[in-house]
């Protein structure tokens, strides 16, 4: 009994260490949503986005930070431009959510290894680039490719596969 409750303290240090140095990096926790789905997503009406951050945390000067969990272990040359991509939109909703832009988002990698991705200027253009491509009608012109092909799931359907 005295081995569990020493167990038990153990870890319960361990996670309050791990809060602080959590919020001495990143501010205050001010929601957390793991896939759960228990937070409410984050909406943008002006560019018909919404999502949900893993995390939210509060810096000290106020501005509001979103962090994204990634399972697999972190890629050597950094952040793959998806999870960039995806870190920038949760920039933009909190901005037009909170009416102030973060400074930067976090990409959190399995193996403890994390990026600070920057919001500036270039992020948001490169954002709304996505989101506008995205929103294009399709023009009906696709490069088929036996790599992307192969394990797409709508091979079966597609008139443009690759043979």
């Amino acid at each position: 009994m005295i081995g569990l409750v020493a167990l038990g303290t153990i870890g319960a240090s361990a996670w309050v260490l791990w809060t602080v140095s959590e919020e001495r990096r990143y501010g205050a926790l001010l929601r957390v949503d793991p896939g759960s789905g228990s937070s409410p997503p984050l909406r943008s009406p002006r560019w018909r986005l919404s999502g949900t951050p893993d995390e939210l945390r509060q810096l000290r000067d106020g501005a509001i930070v979103p962090v994204e969990w990634k399972r697999r272990a972190a890629p050597p040359g950094g952040p793959f431009l998806s999870h960039r991509v995806q870190v920038w939109a949760y920039c933009l909703l909190v901005e037009e959510t909170w009416g102030r832009a973060p400074p930067f988002g976090v990409v959190r990698y399995g193996d403890g290894v994390e990026f600070r991705v920057p919001w500036d200027r270039d992020a948001y253009t490169r954002v709304i680039a996505v989101r506008r491509a995205v929103a294009a009608r399709y023009d009906g012109e696709a490069t088929p490719s036996a790599g992307r092909c192969s394990g797409c799931a709508y091979r079966n359907a597609c008139d443009v596969r690759a043979a």
